[in-house]
């Protein structure tokens, strides 16, 4: 499991790379991502390319995201999903919390 970042030049935009399994042992690495900046991008990018598993404490881990974002008025984007990724997400309704594509 590796969770990498990297921020766009004027600092708005968080891309996230999430590679292997998306579960509670990514729970430090994945918010220390966004919560150590020191400016809070306005858009987040989460990319599943290499994702290969996620679990509902990375449901949740998704969720404290888009609170800390700033909950309804968020702009997150989860991109690169697999086909079992993106039907655990799908399940899990969070199509009406997330752009998924």
């Amino acid at each position: 499991m590796a969770v990498t970042s990297t921020i766009s030049g004027d600092g708005s935009e968080l891309h996230i790379a999430i590679k292997g399994r998306f579960d509670f042992s990514s729970h430090q690495d994945f918010r220390g991502t966004y919560e150590n900046l020191p400016h809070k991008p306005s858009r987040y990018v989460i990319d599943m390319q290499d994702t290969a598993y996620l679990d509902s404490s990375a449901l949740g881990m998704l969720l404290l995201l888009r609170d800390y974002a700033g909950g309804d008025s968020s702009d997150i984007e989860i991109i690169n999903t697999s086909s079992d990724v993106k039907r655990i997400l799908t399940i899990s309704n969070f199509e009406q919390l997330f752009t998924i594509s």
